[in-house]
Order: C-alpha cells, then sequence, then structure tokens
C-alpha cells in the first residue's frame, strides 16, 4: 500500500486510513474481521476520537491492540476537544482529560496522531500550542494536527511555534472530496476548496481526508430525483456536482475502473501528501478502496474532473 511521511511519526503512514465510527465492543467479531483484513493488505493507521461511540470506539481498538498485541506495528490518529452541548471546548484542561481518557481507553500510553477535533477560534492559538506541546515534551503524543481547522488558523499556530521553538501541526484532517460541499456536514466542519488545497501545496502539509469518497454520492445510488438523502441533499447536490459524477463515470469506463475508485483517486493523486479515511465494512469494500488507491491521475484528468463550469454547457 503506498504511504506518506508525518514529521514526528518514524515510520511513514499507509494512504487508505481505516475509520471506526462504529467500532464498539459488542461488534467486536466485526472489528477483528475489519482490522485483521486491512492490516493484512498493507494498512496501517487507524483514525478514532474520543467521542466516537461514546468512548466505545477506542476500547474496541484498545482490546484488539492488545489481543494481538501490535501496538508497535499501528499507527493510532485519534482526535479530541469536541465541542459539547455547552459549545466549544478547546481549551489546555479539555485537551489534557480527552487526552488522558483516551490513552487509557486504546489502553496505549501515547498517540501517534493527535488531532483536536474542532476550533475554536476565540482561543489564543498559544494557548492552544503550549498545551499540546507540553504532552508532546512528556511523550503523550507523537505529531499534532487540526482536524476541521481553516488554513488561516493552521498558518497562525504554525508560525506561532515556529517563532517560540515549539513543534507545529505537521498534518491537517478537513473533508477533501470530488464532490464539494455546499455547507457543513456538521457544525464546525471545515471542507476544502481550491484556495485551501494551493495552500497545502504551497506548505506541502498532508490532508487526512475524512468523507473522501463524499458519504456514497459516487456509489451510482443517487441521482438528482432521489432525495431521501436530506443530509447528502444538502451538503452535496448541486449541478456543479452531478457533472463531477458524470465526468467521473466517464474517466472509470475508459480506465476500467468504478467511479467511486476515481472519486478516491482524486483525493489521493492532489500535489501534495494526502490520505483517505476509508469506513470498509467488509472485503469487498476493502479491495475497492485499495484497487482505488492504486489509480494514477495526470493533472489534466484531475482539472477536468474538479474544474466544472456549467454556465458553458
Amino acid at each position: 500500500m503506498k504511504t506518506i511521511t508525518i514529521p514526528g511519526l518514524s515510520k511513514p503512514i499507509t494512504t487508505l486510513i481505516q475509520g471506526s465510527d462504529y467500532f464498539r465492543p459488542s461488534v467486536y467479531e466485526k472489528v477483528c474481521q475489519v482490522l485483521d483484513r486491512y492490516f493484512a493488505i498493507g494498512g496501517n493507521t487507524i483514525d478514532t476520537a474520543h467521542i466516537y461511540c461514546g468512548g466505545e470506539s477506542e476500547l474496541a481498538i484498545g482490546q484488539w491492540m492488545k489481543e494481538r498485541n501490535n501496538r508497535k506495528d499501528v499507527v493510532i490518529l485519534t482526535k479530541g476537544a469536541h465541542h459539547d452541548q455547552n459549545g466549544p471546548r478547546v481549551n489546555p484542561d479539555a485537551i489534557s482529560r480527552d487526552l488522558f481518557e483516551s490513552l487509557e481507553r486504546l489502553g496505549t500510553d501515547y498517540i501517534d496522531l493527535y488531532a483536536l477535533h474542532r476550533d475554536d477560534p476565540n482561543v489564543p492559538v498559544s494557548v492552544i500550542m503550549d498545551a499540546l506541546n507540553e504532552h508532546i515534551a512528556a511523550g503523550r503524543i507523537k505529531a499534532i494536527g487540526g482536524s476541521n481547522w481553516t488554513v488561516e488558523r493552521l498558518q497562525e499556530a504554525n508560525e506561532y511555534a515556529a517563532a517560540n521553538g515549539l513543534v507545529g501541526f505537521t498534518f491537517s484532517s478537513p473533508n477533501l472530496s470530488l464532490a464539494k460541499a455546499k455547507e457543513p456536514f456538521w457544525a464546525g466542519c471545515v471542507s476544502a476548496d481550491a484556495a485551501d488545497c494551493e495552500w497545502h501545496e504551497k506548505y506541502q502539509l498532508p490532508i487526512l481526508s475524512w468523507s473522501s469518497q463524499a458519504r456514497g454520492f459516487f456509489t451510482g445510488r443517487f441521482t438528482p430525483e432521489d432525495r431521501s438523502n436530506e443530509d447528502l441533499v444538502r451538503v452535496f447536490y448541486s449541478e456543479e456536482n452531478w457533472e463531477r459524477l458524470r465526468r467521473a463515470e466517464q474517466l472509470a469506463k475508459e480506465k476500467g475502473v468504478s467511479t467511486i475508485q476515481i472519486a478516491l483517486a482524486y483525493v489521493l493523486n492532489q500535489p501534495f501528501p494526502t490520505c483517505a479515511l476509508i469506513g470498509a465494512q467488509n472485503e469487498e469494500e476493502l479491495n475497492s478502496c485499495y484497487e482505488g488507491s492504486q489509480i494514477v491521475l495526470t493533472k489534466d484528468e484531475l482539472k477536468w474532473l474538479e474544474h466544472v463550469d456549467i454556465s458553458v454547457r
């Protein structure tokens, strides 16, 4: 499986990252089947979060790592400081509380990739970076990133870190997909647009993209007339995205692959390092993702897929 490197980690991470937002000890047999299969084909990175399944996702992963005795072979990406019913909680106390709980659930003394699940622009980056660097210095975190942070805040945070001899963010985890979001999928979410991608290309800061395949938009199950999935309609239903789907279908036929594999290849062929968080739940889905990750797209193909002007149709 293809890999990228992230400063702070001693080993590369695979460009397909297995998601775990449905992992629970109550479905532990399925968790084992998914993770065993994913690692068997060369994957090495698992995405989770403090809030996933009320913490049960991390518990299930920790149980699997303990039984397999493979912690040293696994790259853990987990996230903390998500807002709650009272609003944002991106502050040193919340970061520490969530991090220590995640460490305990996972049964480990360090997190490879730690991301702040949301941002709070009202909190100075100095406060946040100082807090994260204390955990890095203590060995509890190897690399830090922002999940759903704007590039402006990422840059501000990294400029502060550089000026003060601290470790900065070495990855970001927004949504990046061929289907362009009309509005945030959830409150506080960020989808990378063209300007964001230019920034990532300039600084070569990796994107670990969630909803990299636009939550099934490219599966062929949806049409402009089918409005049964309210969230998909709200976020991804647009004339431009239907044209992107048509072009992905055309390119897929030319290459002898599936449309959703083209959508995945779009994410993994950017001019900066990228990984795709995938939600594969069975062997067929995992194999499809693996095959899609091997597809090479040219700059012209990427441009043709993405840059749609319906006014000239």
